[in-house]
């Protein structure tokens, strides 16, 4: 009998579903906190690593899915989306906005829509991996996928 998914986890794997896509939750072994732990489990480069994360854009949130190779520059992030400030958002916004909590952030199955970003730097990738909701558990996915899957708009965030 396959293990069963932690319920975050099982709420991607259903939006991955729902979006048409095959890609299945993976287990890690042990947390993957930062993109090179989880380049490291996965056996791919840091830069093919998805970095979901949040920010508070003038109160809204605004998803960035970055290459772990990358860290996004929020004051040209700010001028892309036309908000006055983007910052690190708290865990209780990224938790009330998403679902899930910090280092498990997934880009899917959030309880509504939110604004994306997600890197170009991805693109050169042929598979990129994603959070799955919860810190042990990511999926394999491509920079089209995420486009498409989150309704986010191609940008350069580093």
């Amino acid at each position: 009998m396959p293990e069963k998914l932690h319920p975050n986890a099982q709420r991607v794997a259903d939006a991955l579903l729902e979006h048409g896509l095959t890609a299945q939750v993976v287990v890690l072994e042990d947390p993957a906190p930062t993109a090179a732990t989880a380049a490291a489990q996965v056996g791919c480069e840091v830069g093919a690593i998805a970095n979901s994360l949040i920010f508070d854009a003038d109160g809204a949130p605004l998803l960035v899915l970055t290459s772990g190779a990358h860290r996004v520059d929020t004051a040209a992030v700010a001028r892309l989306i036309g908000a006055e400030k983007v910052r690190r958002a708290t865990p209780e916004f990224v938790r009330e906005h998403t679902g899930y909590p910090i280092g498990g952030v997934a880009p899917v199955g959030h309880p509504a829509p939110v604004r994306t970003l997600v890197d170009k730097w991805l693109d050169g990738h042929e598979q990129v991996w994603a959070a799955a909701g919860h810190p042990h558990m990511v999926f394999p996915t491509t920079y089209a996928e995420l486009l498409r899957m989150t309704g986010g708009t191609a940008a350069d965030v580093g």
